[in-house]
Parts: structure tokens; sequence; C-alpha cells
């Protein structure tokens, strides 16, 4: 691919698209805390604080899966100011929402409206970034996402027992950034990648980013095996990352021996350990060891979890998995991922593609935490065991198809023309 920035201002560009990273971790954690509120205030029962949190999640699967497609057929701008409209639109319903009925509603749209937002503005960061830069401005969308965390926790904890007031507080936090946003993002311009790859396209012109464009192209060769592979290690260790966050404590306090505090104070140190590994890897992200950092991202990951296997679980083998699993994940998780994703398809399939990985990994963690609490009954080890079989056959499949390096699966470069023998390659997939 060749060595042009897309955009006069990448930076810029990454910031403003990346905040969809900071949106989703903000909504995921702001409706979480709103809902305990809301529960008091609306007289919701259990079973509706459970289906109103499901919604959310589903929903911003759901939303990634269509919203990708969409950036890869009508463009990058317009998608990714719809989402953002319609983030606005969700937070004024969650505002007034008079009974749980609205809140479910409220829900839905944030999450279709946080989930579409993800695949295209992670798409306009890599186009509007050069071979140099382009893995630093994807992983800096890392530190977004982590930042949107530490301010919804700081506002949780300041405005927590205020009451309606204080979930209001909330999701108006939410909207204030998607304005903001949202303004930011009409200085963008249309990636011209995609205007480009749509023009050729129209006129007929042979090229790898013109002619492959449809979702079947996924699945055929040299798109497949890389598809298959981010699926499944995306898929498999976004289960681990998202059974720790959402049942870490839960965990630790009933079969730890832990209090809840002690869980808190293990939990605070590692989220300037968690920015410093994504810094490093923003470091690293376009250089010769990327992927050697990957490996040794993916030992600790393996050995986080393996560990508590071994040697039971108290509060400091709690401890040093958490540890262990925050320096693993800021070289072999989703930062990665994201680069991957990026280096492995064409335009006008990058964005489809991105949709379907963070889509799979939502809906597969959803059903997770449906199950979690009863194989943790049949025993904390087990747990611990099958978090460590799905780290090992997530990284494992990373392993195989990416150790021979930076988008190794491209054929030839997508502006070129297309190649005979991969047409020939995915004419006789399609027999």
């Amino acid at each position: 691919m060749p060595t042009r920035p897309l955009h006069s201002r990448p930076w810029w560009v990454a910031v403003v698209s990346g905040m969809a990273s900071y949106i989703d971790s903000a909504a995921i954690t702001g409706f979480s805390t709103s809902l305990v509120i809301l529960q008091r205030d609306l007289g919701l029962e259990q079973w509706e604080v459970g289906v109103a949190a499901g919604a959310l999640t589903l929903s911003i699967a759901f939303g990634a899966l269509v919203g990708g497609r969409l950036g890869d057929r009508f463009g990058r701008r317009p998608v990714f100011t719809a989402t953002m409209v319609l983030i606005i639109v969700a937070v004024a319903a969650l505002l007034v929402a008079p009974s749980f009925t609205a809140v479910v509603l409220g829900a839905v749209l944030l999450g279709l409206g946080t989930g579409a937002d993800l695949p295209v503005s992670l798409s306009t960061i890599a186009e509007a970034a050069s071979d140099r830069n382009r893995g630093r401005l994807l992983g800096f969308s890392n530190l977004l996402w982590i930042v949107g965390i530490v301010v919804n926790t700081v506002l949780a904890s300041i405005v927590g027992d205020w009451g309606r007031a204080g979930a209001q507080v909330l999701f108006a936090h939410i909207g204030l950034v998607a304005v903001l946003v949202l303004l930011g993002r009409l200085t963008i311009p249309e990636s011209p990648s995609w205007q480009a790859a749509r023009a050729e396209r129209r006129a007929g012109v042979a090229t790898i980013r013109a002619d492959r464009a449809r979702v079947r192209d996924l699945l055929r060769p040299p798109y497949l095996v890389p598809f298959l592979a981010l699926l499944a290690f995306y898929g498999l260790t976004n289960l681990v990352a998202n059974t720790s966050g959402q049942f870490g404590t839960y965990i630790v306090v009933t079969y730890g021996g832990a209090t809840v505090g002690q869980a808190a104070l293990i939990a605070l140190p590692m989220v300037p350990i968690a920015v410093l590994g994504y810094l490093w890897f923003m470091k690293i992200a376009d250089g010769p060891n990327r992927f050697r950092y990957f490996q040794i991202g993916a030992v600790l990951m393996i050995a986080s979890k393996l560990l508590v296997v071994i040697v039971g679980l108290d509060l400091v083998s709690y401890a040093v998995s958490a540890l262990l699993a925050a320096l693993g994940g800021a070289f072999a998780f989703e930062g990665i991922m994201k680069v991957w994703t990026q280096e492995s398809f064409p335009t006008l399939l990058r964005s489809t593609a991105q949709g379907a990985i963070i889509a799979v990994g939502r809906f597969a963690a959803a059903g997770l935490a449906v199950i979690t609490p009863l194989i943790l009954e049949s025993g904390v080890t087990l747990m611990y065991a099958l978090l460590t079989l799905f780290n090992v056959l997530g990284l494992g499949c990373a392993w195989l198809v990416f150790r021979r390096g930076r988008a190794a699966t491209r054929v030839i470069d997508e502006e070129g023309a297309v190649d005979p023998e991969v047409a020939a390659a995915s004419s006789e997939a399609t027999r």
C-alpha cells in the first residue's frame, strides 16, 4: 500500500473518530450505573434491569454488524455523522424516560448508534493514516476507551447519590460528548480512499479495492483466512476480557475471600498500568517488532488465567492475574486486532469486516455472561480453565495466520489490478 497520508491532519481524524471508543465505554459504564438509580426511581423489577442491560449489549453488536456494512456501501462520513445524531436522540429519550419501555427504547437506540459508529470510525482513522503511523493512530482509540471509563467513574462517584438527577447527568455527559464529536466530524471530509474505490467500481476499473466489495468476498481467498482468524482471535479473547471485567469483583469476593474494598484496590492501579501499556503499543505498532510484542503479550494473557488454575484463587493470585492480563492485553488483544483488520481487507470491505468481528465478539460475550454464574457454581477452577482455553485458542489462531508479518494476507496492493491467480482462486472456491 502506498505510504501516503489520506488527510492533512491525521491526528485530528484519529481524535475525532476515535471518540467512538470513548462513547462506547462511557455508554456501557454510564448506563450500568444509571440503571441502578432508575431501578429505584421507576420501580423497575430485577428482570427489567437485566432486559435493559441486555438490550444495550445486543444493540451494540447489531449496530456494529449493520454500521460496518453501511460504511462500506455509502461512505464513512454519512454513517459516522448519522450515528452521532442517533446517540444524541437516544440520550434525549433516556433523560426523560418515564417508564421501563422508554428506558429499553433508549438503550436500543444508544446501542445501535454506538455499535454502528465503531467500525466506520476505525476505517476512517486507518484511511487517514500512512504506513508509518496507522498502528499508532488506531492504538490511540484504546486510550480513549480507557479515558471514557475513568471520566464516567469519576462522574458517578460525584452524582451517584443524586437520585434521578444523577442518572441524567451521566446520560447528559454522553450526549454532550456526542454533540462535540458531531461538530468535529463535520470538519472531516469523506475518505479519499473510499471515494477512489467507489469511483473505480462504478467505472468498471478492475482494481482490488473496487472489485472486492461484496460480503461474500470475505468468505473467499485471500480474505477468508484472516477474516476467520480475526473472528476467532477477538471472539475468544473478548470472552476472557468481558468475563474478567463484568464478573471480576464478584468472583474474587465470592470465591476468593476478598472484600469489595480490597477488590477495588486491586482494580485501581490496573488503569494506569493499562494506559502505559497502550502508550507503549502505540510506540511499537508500526515497527518491525510488533509481532514479537504480540507473542510476549499472548504468553502473559494465557499465564494470567492459568495461574489461578494452578495455585487457586485468593487475593494475591487474583492481583497477579489482573496485572498479567493488563500488560499482555496491551499488545495481544483489541489494539492489534484493529490494526490487523484494517491492514487485511480492501477499502470497500474494511468496515464490513471490522463490524462483523466486533459484533461476533459482543454477541459471544453476552451469551457467556448469561451462563457464567452457573459455571462458577461448578467451581472457580473450571471457570478459569475455560478462560485459559479461550485465550489459547484465540491467540493461537492469530499466531498461526499473522506470524509471517504485517498484512501477510495481502496478495498485491489494493490499488493494483486484480491478480488473475486470486480471481481464479476465488472462482474455484465458489464451485
